[in-house]
């Protein structure tokens, strides 16, 4: 992409872990506008839709052995099915979902930008 920004706004979504902070640095670098959606700490289902008004819907997923290494996490497997009850709604209505367990922080990336080159609405 050039330097001008993306005009369409890209959400991420997805538990602790998935790499959704990592993502959104590496796509705004690249002239996207994006929002980090905080919907895993939502008890409205629907917030992303709300607030955020994505135009595509990128969630990240992991295991809960991967987000408990890498972010150091002090939680138990029930914390984690709890945020992926509360993000259900988002992986339902995403335009696309990266499993980002086993991957780098470049083939993530990579993997985002091929959807979005692909997928303009």
């Amino acid at each position: 992409m050039g330097s001008e920004p993306s005009p369409i706004l890209v959400g991420v979504v997805g538990p602790c872990g998935a790499g959704k902070s990592t993502l959104i640095e590496g796509l705004s670098n690249r002239g996207y506008r994006c929002r980090h959606i905080a919907q895993e700490h939502s008890y409205v289902k629907h917030m992303w839709q709300v607030i955020s008004k994505p135009d595509l819907l990128l969630f990240l997923q992991c295991s809960f052995e991967t987000a408990s290494l890498r972010r150091k996490l002090n939680w138990l497997p029930a914390d984690f099915e709890e945020q992926q009850r509360r993000l259900s709604h988002a992986r339902e209505h995403a335009n696309v979902i990266i499993e980002t367990d086993g991957m780098t922080i470049d083939q993530v990336l990579r993997r985002a930008l091929d959807f979005l080159e692909n997928n303009k609405p």
